[in-house]
């Protein structure tokens, strides 16, 4: 290389000063004042636009100046190394790593330029399709917007149309005057706005011309001026269509009013609806108004109508016999607050959550001018029973007889006659304690006889109300050897109450002391007068051992019956009433049912008292299985859910639904009527002594389980009349079936016995009995359970105390003697004074000590009595206080124990 030195070359130094930055801020000082006078001197910085390139700040543009010729090309020159004018420092040469580098980096550069430009082109690519859809779409937009506009067009001009026909028709001379007015002011308003403005005579105004010369700028100033209008912009309709009309200012000068605000044509209503994800989703729709929108608008739209008085609404209010304010206040869609303040205005404080009674809401209801329909629990039970017959549709039915009378009177031996059966073998103690019923065929008419028989026991009274209710006919059993007795004369009273005929039948004619015109003479006290005797009772001389006269009594049974004329509608639903009722190990619920009216068949859904089911079986009296039961068809049902009572009138419903309806309120209406029975509710004065009475008398508890419902009913209805004020039975729980387990542990938890009628423990209930010690009674016959339930209660009852008097004695002298006490001589004045026995120690004729006598000695000897006119020395019991002169009563005090 040449080295040749140049004079003009400067040699590369380093200063010797520290190397730093150029600050790019120029900084000052600013005094800012305050209030009060008071200063402050603060720094201002400016920070200049910082420059990557270097580039020197833009300048103004110089002149372009002419090309100058083209001169001849200088020789090449050395260039000049790269000097650094501000700090003189010399840049070094990269290395080979960085030259690496920086290929690297170049390298890697190009590819992601690659890979973006890749990018750019598929997002253009994939803008290019959405703004291709996006345009489809707003074409179709602007279509449905062009076709609506067209039709809002075709409409308002059909509307101008039919307007301008009714003004033709009706305003022709309207539009006369309208077109005169019109056309004189048409030169008014076609003047030249531009021109300045003439100047009125200073005659007409009063004024100088000066004062009213108007500039033309004014006029071209105002903005609905055409002047002001902005070049391009076509004039509005109204100056095309007419002139303006032309108005007087304050100063008089003519002015154009400017035109008026044209209304923005309304395009096509946008139609919105509620915003969901679907709807978001879906491009195509167009969103319609949502709810809370349209309800905003006509919440603002009716604002000035919620202050007018709106028209009260007359409802039917259908009120239980107790409601609640809360509830009342809804079903007459009144606040709460207004029925809370009328009870106030009639002196009753309530809460809204109160229970007032029906009247207190029928008052309410009717002043608010509401109308009220009163309606009762009870009103499920309407329609259920006594339906209307109707008297096409009857056809006759059989008789329904009752058998009554005393015990032993023959009653059940009767029907076996009637029967050609021997129900009485099967009953215990040869008397009937349970009701039946069975069908005759009478051999003379060949029709059937439906025959009840009723026990003739005193505790049988409710079974033979029942049979008396459902009965046609009463027959009267008498026995000939026996005469009239009280079941005989209860018998005649509940036949009267059930307004039947009698037919009495004299049984047991063929023992040698029957006397039958004495039962004649008997009955005619209890107001029954037979037909021999002049009467309307039809009496029949029978012998149900030697069957006599049967036929006879079952002719004058279907005579009275044609009487009757007994018909019934066998196709309508059926009702009839329960007889008896017992739960049976194997078949379950139990009742034997009487059919009164209607067919009952197999599959009906039957409600009778608290229990409700539908029908499975139904047994016929001879235990034939028969799909359906006529009317005065005794049968045995299955299929309840518990055992009904007996007497509870059974009836078919239409379906389950309106059965567990019915049932429901009756199970309720039975517990409370069990609830105030036991808890004893406050009642008249009478009542609560009665109570005071029996508040401290003993209890016998007894759990009872009897085989058939009207056995427990009688037996309970015994227990009860065995209660005095002093003992009473207290019966802890009493149902039909077996005994069981339950039973059992309730007995052990108040030492209760258990008393089984015609039932039986199961071998867990025996069990657990004999291991918890707990008592198990079994009886067959009534008798004998009353009996010793009296017994068992009678044990209960406090013992009689008597006192027998024994003999009086007087003091005489009074001795003290050691390691005794005071001792009292005596003269033993009537009677006999025994040793051990109780006396009284009377002075001045009032008892002042009663004890026992610890000693008596005759002389110096102990004796067991002293007799009258003797004397005695005597002694009391923890009692030293004797005077002469007190007389000394003498008595013994015997327990007697008391019965029921």
């Amino acid at each position: 290389m040449v080295d040749t030195k140049t004079p003009d070359d400067k040699k590369l130094s380093v200063p010797s000063k520290t190397l730093s930055l150029k600050p790019r801020v120029e900084t000052g000082t600013v005094r800012q004042s305050f209030s009060h006078g008071r200063s402050k001197q603060v720094v201002v910085e400016k920070r200049g636009k910082r420059r990557i390139d270097g580039s020197p700040e833009p300048q103004a543009p110089a002149a372009v100046a002419k090309p100058a010729p083209a001169a001849p090309a200088p020789a090449p020159a050395r260039p000049a190394p790269p000097r650094n004018a501000g700090s003189g420092v010399v840049l070094r040469t990269l290395t080979e790593d960085e030259r690496s580098a920086r290929a690297s980096a170049l390298a890697d550069a190009k590819v992601r330029e690659v890979e973006e430009r890749r990018h750019a082109e598929e997002e253009a690519q994939r803008r290019a399709v959405r703004e291709s859809a996006e345009r489809v779409e707003r074409e179709a937009a602007e279509a449905r917007r062009k076709a609506e506009d067209e039709r809002h067009r075709h409409e308002e001009e059909a509307k101008r149309k039919a307007e301008t026909e009714a003004k033709k028709r009706f305003g022709e001379g309207e539009q006369s005057q309208s077109a005169a007015r019109a056309a004189t002011a048409t030169p008014a308003a076609n003047a030249p706005r531009s021109a300045p403005t003439t100047a009125r005579p200073a005659t007409t105004t009063g004024r100088p011309a000066t004062t009213t010369a108007r500039p033309a700028t004014t006029t071209a100033q105002r903005p609905g001026g055409p002047a002001a209008r902005a070049p391009g912009v076509a004039a509005g309709p109204d100056e095309e269509d007419g002139p303006r009309q032309i108005r007087r200012g304050p100063g008089g000068a003519m002015r154009p009013v400017a035109a008026p605000k044209t209304t923005h044509k309304p395009g096509p209503q946008k139609e919105r609806g509620r915003l969901t994800l679907v709807t978001a989703l879906n491009a195509d729709d167009v969103r319609e108004r949502s709810i809370a929108s349209f309800r905003r608008r006509t919440q603002r739209l009716k604002g000035h109508v919620s202050n007018e008085p709106k028209e009260k609404l007359i409802r039917e209010v259908i009120i239980p016999e107790a409601i609640t304010i809360q509830e009342l206040a809804n079903r007459m869609a009144e606040r709460a607050v207004d029925v809370i303040r009328m009870l106030m205005k009639q002196g009753a404080m309530h809460k809204i959550t109160d229970v007032i009674d029906a009247d207190t809401a029928q008052l309410i209801a009717e002043e608010l001018g509401h109308t009220v329909k009163r309606v009762a629990a009870s009103d499920v039970e309407e329609g259920l029973f006594d339906a209307t017959e109707d008297s096409t549709d009857t056809e006759p039915r059989s008789p329904v007889v009752t058998v009554m009378g005393h015990v032993d009177h023959g009653k059940t031996s009767l029907l076996d006659a009637l029967r050609h059966a021997n129900v009485v073998s099967g009953e215990a103690g040869g008397i009937t304690q349970h009701i039946g019923a069975y069908q005759v065929l009478s051999p003379e008419s060949g029709k059937k006889i439906t025959f009840i028989d009723t026990p003739g026991h005193a505790a049988f009274t409710a079974m033979r109300a029942r049979g008396a209710k459902v009965t046609d006919i009463v027959v009267l059993v008498v026995a000939a050897d026996d005469g009239v007795m009280p079941q005989t004369v209860e018998a005649i009273n509940h036949a009267k109450a059930a307004r039947v005929p009698i037919i009495v039948a004299i049984n047991k004619i063929d023992k040698p002391d029957a006397k039958p015109e004495r039962v004649r003479t008997e009955l005619l006290q209890h107001e029954v007068q037979v037909e021999s005797f002049g009467g309307e009772v039809v009496d029949v001389e029978v012998s149900a051992k030697n069957k006599t006269n049967l036929d006879k009594l079952l002719e004058m049974i279907a005579l009275q019956a044609d009487i009757l004329d007994l018909k019934t509608n066998s196709e309508r639903p059926a009702e009839g009433t329960v007889i008896e009722a017992k739960l049976d190990r194997g078949r379950g619920p139990v009742a034997t049912v009487l059919v009164q009216r209607g067919t009952l068949r197999v599959g009906d859904i039957i409600v009778a008292g608290a229990e409700m089911g539908r029908v499975r079986a139904l047994i016929s009296d001879q235990g034939e299985t028969v799909p359906e039961a006529g009317p005065s068809v005794p049968v045995e049902v299955l299929g309840f859910n518990g055992p009904p009572e007996a007497g509870d009138r059974l009836a078919v419903v239409e379906n389950e639904a309106r059965a567990r309806q019915v049932t429901s309120y009756r199970a309720h209406q039975k517990r409370e009527n069990a609830a105030a029975s036991i808890s004893g509710m406050r009642g008249s004065l009478e009542q609560m002594m009665s109570q005071l009475k029996t508040a401290g008398r003993k209890e016998f508890p007894l759990i009872i389980k009897a085989d058939v419902q009207g056995s427990l009913e009688a037996i309970l209805g015994s227990l009860e009349k065995l209660g005095t004020d002093e003992v009473a039975a207290r019966i802890l729980h009493a149902g039909v079936g077996g005994i069981s387990e339950s039973d059992v542990t309730l007995a052990e938890g108040f030492n209760a016995a258990i008393i089984g009628f015609s039932v039986r423990a199961n071998k867990e209930a025996a069990a657990a009995a004999k291991r918890n010690g707990i008592e198990i009674r079994y009886y067959n016959i009534i008798y004998d359970l009353v009996d010793d339930v009296k017994k068992a209660m009678s044990g209960l009852l406090a013992p009689t105390l008597r006192e027998t008097m024994l003999g009086n004695a007087s003091i005489l002298e009074i001795f003290n003697i050691s390691k005794v006490g005071k001792v009292a001589g005596c003269r033993v004045t009537d009677g006999t004074v025994e040793r051990g026995a109780n006396v009284r120690l009377i002075r001045d004729n009032v008892v002042v000590h009663e004890g026992k006598l610890s000693t008596l000695k005759r002389f110096k000897d102990e004796v067991k009595e002293v007799q009258s006119g003797q004397e005695c020395g005597m002694a009391f019991e923890n009692y030293h206080d004797m005077r002469a002169g007190d007389v000394i009563e003498c008595y013994r005090v015997e327990t007697i124990q008391r019965s029921l």
